[in-house]
């Protein structure tokens, strides 16, 4: 099994014909993705990706016309909340945003909005999910996967990467990788990921790739420590020497007022049983020292 993201992931790509949505909807389909149609406004009728790929004006005609189920957003930050709403209105109810530079302001309606339609956003400023073997939405590129058992969630793409190399050359095979994105409101938190993560009968052990800012670990740690005693987890916190005020990478990762330090993280991830890594490149021993054994 996985989560978010299977072999019966039918996708639809807005912004297809852009520079990133065309590159990274080849990237998809190379892996095996099933990428079943792009929409761009105005080029309707058109074939992308070699004629492999239909395009399409609107979400609308690709779902009715390829029973897409699944959207990939590709759009600039001042036309992508309107993109997500598109993909809602036309039925899809998981919705990745790549997209980053969405003012917070713009996200507070749209999480609202999405949540009322019973929908999942994950997003926006995210890399995407991918379950090995299975397909791959978003940009992570496929080539750090091993088909596994472990789940892994994060707030940056990169330190995803990193961690889901390691984990690959040690071994250790991942169920499904979800990075949320870095922004101060996503779609989709930590905890919604834990929970679906706890819900998956392949998922064994799991790796929560965090940073400063926000309290969203926090929270997770302590759902973790009530629903999650029975599996091995580990984590990784960024940020560690950032100074108060600045803001590191993502538009979520400042520290405020004295909150959202990587210490205050670290401490509520270990004293909910999480067991924490200095460095992505831990991950992996500091996962079997905590007893898995896939």
């Amino acid at each position: 099994m996985s989560i978010l993201v299977d072999r019966d992931t039918r996708l639809v790509v807005q912004g297809i014909t852009g520079r990133e949505g065309q590159f990274h909807a080849e990237a998809m389909l190379a892996y095996g993705t099933a990428v079943v149609a792009g929409v761009t406004p105005g080029k309707g009728g058109q074939q992308t990706l070699g004629g492999r790929v239909p395009v399409f004006d609107s979400v609308h005609q690709a779902v009715d016309r390829t029973s897409a189920n699944t959207a990939c957003v590709f759009v600039p930050a001042a036309a992508a909340p309107d993109a997500v709403m598109e993909a809602i209105d036309a039925g899809i109810r998981t919705v990745f945003c790549i997209t980053e530079g969405i003012p917070a302001l713009d996200m507070v309606p749209l999480v609202a909005a999405v949540g009322s339609a019973g929908a999942r956003l994950i997003g926006p400023n995210c890399p995407g999910a991918t379950s090995p073997g299975r397909a791959k939405v978003g940009i992570i590129p496929g080539s750090v996967h091993r088909e596994g058992r472990v789940g892994v969630v994060s707030r940056s793409g990169t330190l995803t990467y990193e961690a889901v190399q390691a984990m690959t050359d040690a071994g250790i095979g991942q169920s499904t990788c979800v990075g949320i994105g870095g922004d101060p409101i996503i779609g989709t938190t930590f905890t919604d990921v834990l929970a679906l993560f706890a819900e998956d009968p392949e998922t064994d052990g799991l790796v929560l790739i965090g940073e400063i800012g926000g309290d969203a670990e926090e929270q997770a740690a302590a759902w973790a420590a009530e629903h999650l005693a029975g599996i091995p987890k580990v984590a990784f916190i960024a940020g560690r020497t950032a100074p108060e005020g600045k803001r590191m990478g993502h538009a979520g990762a400042i520290i405020s007022g004295g909150s959202g330090t990587a210490q205050s993280k670290v401490d509520a991830l270990e004293a909910a049983g999480v067991r924490v890594a200095g460095s992505p490149t831990e991950l992996p021993a500091l996962l079997r020292d905590a007893g898995y054994r896939g």
